[in-house]
């Protein structure tokens, strides 16, 4: 499963900053999903956990729903056009809100 990869590579990998987890699905009408998670060397007062992630759905140009917490910014969501703080508690969770925003979005546009 993909969590178990993520976790695994997350809590057993403490050398310098590297891709633990990547992957990337491109659907036939032009939408992606893609996400990547970096293990830092160590934890920052930004990056209490450890880690540098970026979650993207959406299209070439077009950013629907994106979780980052590029420097300076810390963790934060992106839904369409808003951007909002997001609070990480684990891998696990920061994984499953994404993947539900993004149900919850394609859940809106046809309803």
């Amino acid at each position: 499963m993909v969590i178990d990869a993520i976790l695994k590579n997350v809590y057993n990998n403490h050398m310098s900053a590297e891709r633990i987890f990547y992957d990337k699905t491109l659907f036939a009408d032009g939408l992606i999903v893609e996400m990547v998670i970096w293990k830092l060397p160590k934890s920052t007062k930004e990056r209490p956990h450890g880690l540098k992630y970026r979650l993207f759905y959406g299209r070439d140009g077009l950013r629907i729903v994106g979780y980052d917490n590029e420097r300076g910014k810390g963790d934060h969501k992106h839904i369409n056009e808003v951007e909002v703080p997001y609070k990480f508690v684990s891998v696990e969770k920061l994984v499953a809100d994404f993947l539900a925003d993004i149900e919850r979005i394609k859940h809106e546009k046809f309803n």
